[in-house]
């Protein structure tokens, strides 16, 4: 493979699509390499920076026809501490709580963006509609990427660049399950992309479809505020007590012909709304993935070379597919090792090479008997896999701490699922962590 760095050594032209966490990570970092990346342009279809963590009211579409891309809801507090969120170069406010609301983060994130001076970069109110690669026969194949983009104004633009790094994020194309007879609901559907707050719900009937984070979180807060709420779900039963007006049940089976819920266990109820917590499709609707050797599925994108290139074209990187990860270390460690990359400091295997590792780490995990739809759940493979990207692209890895305290805080939310952010923590060092006194209220 030819290195990615004799383009005659001029500077590289590095694209990023969104100014979310991970695309602010990735303009970051370019920037500070100036010797060998021209400053990045980053396309952003919003007015602000922030991604998914940017608040908005509003549900559906922008004036523009877009669909809304966050799924932020009003109350929404952070289930991993700031001690943990942070990118490991960056750390919050220290007088802040360990859990934050919402809005906090996306301070962080303008804070992030000032300080790294990544604003005067971005392309806001600008939606990429095509990414293409063009390869070009010389000493051996070189391939150069066109991005085709529209402005508000409406005219359209194609630039050339060395490389794309998609950060588009996957929380904003819900995933709507097939269950036999939706149509006969009578009453409303919602998916939790479009869930902002508990109040219209009150003293309402809710059934609540799926058990994960946000499941869990929308059911305590719909339970708070009088609704009564079935927990719909395929986990084993949860574990702790449930509060007033909350109770589980098994997953839906099907709608009846009355409009009423039956669940797997034969149990039948009515409900006015049903909440689905199912979780959001992988989109990249300015990618073409045959051509680039790729296969996009609701639930999985593969061969990905390290969960994050096309093997056929290793100039493209998708930051951020894992799921059940800790989100910023995780983009931190995939950017630098994406740009090792691109400076050649990296030697990739051959193509064939790769394509059989992805494929290999597919198959181990069919044999374990994860489902399709798990297959990037990283979890406790994430902190040996931010090691890898360490070591292999030469650049500081994790503290372990990080790992530490992750796993102490998942313990609570397992034991305490409605207290466990009244902790705070305080970093002592590299490998220590402190719990610091209880906080009033939650």
């Amino acid at each position: 493979m030819s290195s990615h760095r004799t383009v005659g050594m001029r500077q590289l032209r590095v694209a990023v699509v969104g100014a979310g966490a991970a695309g602010l990570c990735a303009a970051r970092h370019i920037l500070s390499r100036p010797d060998t990346f021209a400053p990045p342009v980053v396309y952003e279809l919003a007015e602000h920076v922030g991604g998914t963590w940017f608040y908005e009211e509003r549900t559906g579409s922008y004036d523009n026809g877009l669909s809304i891309h966050s799924s932020m809801y009003r109350n929404l507090r952070t289930n991993l501490p700031k001690e943990v969120m942070m990118f490991p170069d960056f750390p919050f406010d220290p007088q802040l709580p360990s859990f934050l609301p919402h809005q906090e983060v996306q301070k962080y994130l303008e804070r992030y963006c000032q300080s790294h001076c990544i604003t005067p970069h971005i392309r806001f109110s600008t939606v990429v509609d095509e990414v293409s690669p063009v390869v070009t026969e010389g000493k051996g194949p070189m391939t150069t990427w066109e991005v085709t983009s529209g402005d508000k104004s409406g005219s359209r633009n194609t630039e050339t660049f060395d490389s794309v790094f998609i950060c588009s994020g996957h929380y904003s194309d819900p995933h709507i399950p097939s269950i036999p007879g939706l149509e006969r609901f009578k009453g409303k559907v919602i998916h939790s992309h479009s869930y902002r707050h508990p109040e219209p719900f009150s003293g309402q009937s809710v059934v609540v479809l799926g058990a994960g984070a946000s499941g869990l979180d929308i059911s305590l807060e719909l339970g708070r505020s009088n609704a009564q709420v079935t927990l719909s779900h395929g986990k084993p039963t949860l574990p702790f007590p449930l509060p007033y007006g909350v109770h589980q049940a098994t997953p839906v089976e099907e709608i009846q012909e009355d409009g009423s819920l039956r669940f797997q266990d034969g149990s039948i109820t009515q409900a006015q709304v049903l909440l689905l917590c199912t979780g959001y499709n992988f989109s990249y609707p300015f990618l073409e993935p045959a051509r680039l050797g790729l296969e996009v599925q609701e639930h999985l994108v593969t061969p990905l070379y390290r969960f994050l290139m096309p093997p056929a074209f290793p100039s493209l990187f998708i930051i951020g597919i894992c799921k059940i990860i800790c989100p910023f270390p995780h983009f931190h460690c995939q950017v630098q090792f994406a740009l090792a990359v691109l400076e050649g400091s990296v030697a990739l295997p051959s193509r064939a090479e790769m394509e059989e590792e992805a494929q290999g780490e597919m198959a181990r995990k069919v044999e374990r008997g994860v489902q399709l739809r798990h297959m990037l759940k990283l979890d406790k493979e994430q902190w040996g896999y931010a090691q890898t990207l360490a070591q292999t692209g030469r650049f500081a890895p994790l503290p372990p701490v990080t790992q530490s305290l992750y796993e102490e805080v998942w313990r609570q939310r397992q034991v305490h699922p409605q207290n466990y952010r009244q902790l705070n923590y305080r970093l002592v060092s590299d490998t220590q962590w402190e719990q610091q006194e209880l906080h009033a209220g939650e």
